[in-house]
């Protein structure tokens, strides 16, 4: 599990498609003594398994792969080598919950609709893909491109955050603009509790 608080922008030095999907070498500022092959990584949001780890150029790298579902949910089959991407390890236990709990589990991928300043913060407008609107509510939390955020305001399938610029300088938000895509995932909480309506309307045990 993961909290959406970024702690690293890695950078992908390799890029290797095959019809089993798609495998990235990503270098990053974290000491790769550290992580075993196996961990798990969320990569703009993805959680991905470590399968490789090593050193070079000063700087340590690991190398995930993404099966071909995890591209087709996600914006991972866009990235392209050079590109920049939000990096967090998982929590440990007896680690401070400082976002909300975010489990990697993409559901979609959500468009910036529009980008405006608002004092030092910048102001984001996303258009929710599919039905995964009614999952999202002002002032509840969503992950975008692994990023734990505030929703500020909701219109139908469309909805609002600021992000003020602590963020915007330590992540990949500084160089977001109108038309990216980013990956989405839903509050977990939401997702359980609209589960608990349909049952409940349903007339099945909950």
């Amino acid at each position: 599990m993961f909290t959406g608080l970024v702690s690293d922008v890695g950078r992908v030095e390799k890029h290797i498609r095959s019809q089993d999907g798609l495998r990235l070498r990503i270098s990053t500022s974290y000491d790769v003594r550290t992580i075993s092959n196996g961990a798990s990584i969320a990569c703009a949001g993805v959680c991905l398994t470590v399968v490789e780890t090593g050193a070079g150029n000063n700087q340590g790298w690991f190398e995930v792969e993404a099966v071909p579902e995890t591209l087709a949910l996600s914006t991972l089959g866009d990235i392209e080598q050079g590109d920049t991407i939000n990096l967090e390890r998982p929590l440990k236990m007896g680690d401070e919950l400082g976002g909300h709990a975010v489990l990697g589990h993409v559901d979609g991928v959500a468009e910036i609709i529009s980008r405006r300043s608002d004092g030092g913060s910048v102001r984001f407008g996303f258009q929710a893909p599919g039905g995964l609107g009614r999952f999202i509510a002002a002032k509840g939390s969503v992950t975008l491109d692994g990023t734990s955020l505030t929703v500020t305001d909701v219109d139908g399938a469309q909805f609002g955050v600021a992000i003020i610029p602590h963020t915007l300088e330590v992540t990949t938000w500084g160089k977001r603009k109108a038309g990216d895509r980013v990956n989405l995932e839903i509050d977990v909480l939401a997702r359980y509790m609209q589960r608990l309506v349909e049952t409940s309307a349903s007339g099945d045990p909950i």
